[in-house]
């Protein structure tokens, strides 16, 4: 008997394949990788033969496979989260805003629905922008979402509220009836400087523009050098964790490149508990 998690992986990767976003070229170059990096397309090869990458002639413009890679990880999160019930009770449900951010999504949930207000404002008096700058734009990729709980759930057991007391509580559809924000999920298929700074800004904006409790943020890659996966997994205060597409295969295939400094940079990722697999994603969701 197959576990809930491991199928879904699977059924992830195949996804990726079928779909064209991880495949190789003739020449053997896989598509995550940087064709200028010997130490890079060595690693990314390494992965896609491992997971059965295909040779296409041509591989997908890098907007297509953003698109596609977004939608894999909500598939995956879809497949694996909901089904935590026995530690993660609740009704959850994940969507993928990616190519629909001109609707300005996050201000629909709470703890955001604030910035709706604030966008408003600036498209009415322009000079705000210059003020405020982007410190309020959020442009999330994947939201784990959660459905706020009737009374009749929340008393299920006990007699636990009544109309007398917790009138704000946004958990209580008696009070409002907006989801959620339970996570955000930044899907970055490469990591070049601009892209894991971007993860980084956007985060500190969900941090600074919440009203309640701060989301999971966590940032979901295939980028195959330990030293770009660095430039974002390294510190804390903004992203709580970084994983990897394919961890296991990744630590196969630089150990095998026999390169150590990108060796030794992957253990400090793994061991100082910065880089994980997408497997552990739908269980540190749930804590």
């Amino acid at each position: 008997m197959t576990a809930l998690i491991s199928s879904a992986r699977r059924a992830f990767h195949q996804r990726l394949v079928d779909d064209s976003t991880l495949s190789l070229s003739a020449d053997g170059v896989a598509s995550n990788a940087d064709g200028s990096q010997k130490t890079s397309k060595a690693i990314a090869l390494s992965i896609a033969s491992g997971i059965g990458a295909q040779v296409m002639p041509k591989k997908l413009d890098g907007q297509r496979t953003g698109h596609l890679f977004e939608q894999a990880v909500q598939e995956f999160l879809g497949a694996t989260f909901p089904g935590l019930g026995t530690i993660r009770p609740g009704n959850w449900r994940i969507e993928n805003v990616g190519g629909s951010r001109a609707e300005y999504q996050i201000a629909r949930y709470e703890p955001y629905t604030h910035l709706d207000d604030l966008a408003t404002a600036i498209e009415q008096n322009p000079t705000l922008a210059s003020v405020l700058g982007n410190s309020y734009e959020i442009s999330p990729d994947v939201l784990v979402l959660r459905e706020p709980e009737p009374d009749e759930a929340i008393n299920r057991d006990a007699l636990v509220v009544d109309s007398d007391t917790a009138r704000h509580a946004v958990i209580r559809s008696a009070n409002q009836e907006r989801a959620i924000v339970h996570a955000i999920a930044s899907c970055k298929w490469t990591l070049r400087s601009d892209r894991a700074q971007n993860a980084r800004s956007e985060a500190l904006n969900m941090i600074r523009n919440r009203k309640g409790r701060t989301p999971h943020i966590v940032v979901v890659t295939a980028e195959p050098t330990p030293s770009r996966l660095a430039s974002l997994a390294l510190g804390t205060g903004d992203v709580d964790t970084v994983y990897h597409f394919a961890l296991p295969e990744l630590t196969k295939a630089v150990k095998a490149s026999g390169n150590d400094e990108a060796e030794s940079m992957l253990g400090i990722l793994v061991n100082g508990k910065r880089l994980r697999d997408i497997s552990d994603l739908p269980l540190d969701l749930a804590v």
